[in-house]
Formats: structure tokens, C-alpha cells, sequence
């Protein structure tokens, strides 16, 4: 929500400030930017950095309880690490549980097309909403990847 909110409010900025100068035949055009724009920018990125989470999904691999819960949640957690080092793999601890969740998937759909190649592995793993860490844009998923 607070994305939105921000990111809306940056592109009636962007939209309203920016202006385009035609240079000529065959050369590039300048962009004449207001300086509140980079400045909206520069707080967008701040927010980022001081809040690296927004709403996404993960998936669930186990939820356990006990004196041995967090002994078998780190080999888990290892042993899925060793398979997928890709994916991120997170323990987290609310009374009485410790939970072992994987990935951050910006939607749903993601999240369920990873969970149908390890469901055979993990048959109790289910799909769950989560704050997921900001996935990295600058690595894009081949096109041709069939794995």
C-alpha cells in the first residue's frame, strides 16, 4: 500500500514536470527534468533502503513444535539450500512454532509454479502471503530455462 501511494505520487510528479527538447534529425533527445522530481526520486530510493519489504508470497515448507523444532528447521533449511542455493530460504519463530519458508515471489503465480517442481520433494508445502525481501530486477529468468 505504501509502494502505491508513493509510487503514484511520483509518476503525477514525473508526468506534469518532464519535458522533451528534439535536437535534431538523428540525435538523441534531452530531457529537461524539475529538480522536486530527483529529489521525489532520492526519497523513493531512501524508503527502499530503510524498508526492504513489501507484500508477496512464499512457501511454506514446515511448521513444528518442540524441544527438537529448531534443530530439524535449520537441517531443513540447509538441505533445501543445498538443492535450490537460488532460492532463499528464511526460519522464523511465532509461539509455539518454528516455521521454514522459501522464495520471494512477487505474485502468486510464481509462487505456485515453483511449488508444482518441488511438491514431490516437500508434499506438505503449501503457498503462503508473506513479506518478501525486493527481488533483484536485474537478473531476468531465461527465456528458454526448462527446469
Amino acid at each position: 500500500m505504501r509502494f502505491a501511494i508513493l509510487f503514484g505520487l511520483l509518476f503525477s510528479l514525473m508526468s506534469g514536470n518532464c519535458l522533451v527538447a528534439q535536437t535534431g534529425v538523428g540525435e538523441s533527445d534531452a530531457y529537461i527534468v524539475a529538480p522536486d522530481v530527483d529529489s521525489l526520486v532520492a526519497l523513493h530510493m531512501a524508503y527502499n533502503q530503510a524498508f526492504p519489504e513489501f507484500s508477496g508470497y512464499r512457501i511454506q515448507l514446515m511448521m513444528e513444535s518442540g524441544n527438537h523444532a529448531l534443530a530439524e528447521s535449520e537441517e531443513l533449511m540447509a538441505e533445501f539450500s543445498e538443492k535450490y542455493p537460488d532460492v532463499g530460504s528464511y526460519i522464523t519463530f511465532r509461539e509455539p512454532y518454528y516455521r521454514v519458508r522459501i522464495g520471494d515471489f512477487r505474485t502468486r503465480l510464481e509462487a505456485e509454479n515453483f511449488l508444482s517442481k518441488i511438491t514431490r520433494k516437500y508434499p506438505s508445502a503449501w503457498v503462503i502471503q508473506d513479506d518478501i525481501v525486493i527481488p533483484s530486477l536485474l537478473q531476468q529468468p531465461k527465456a528458454n530455462d526448462y527446469e
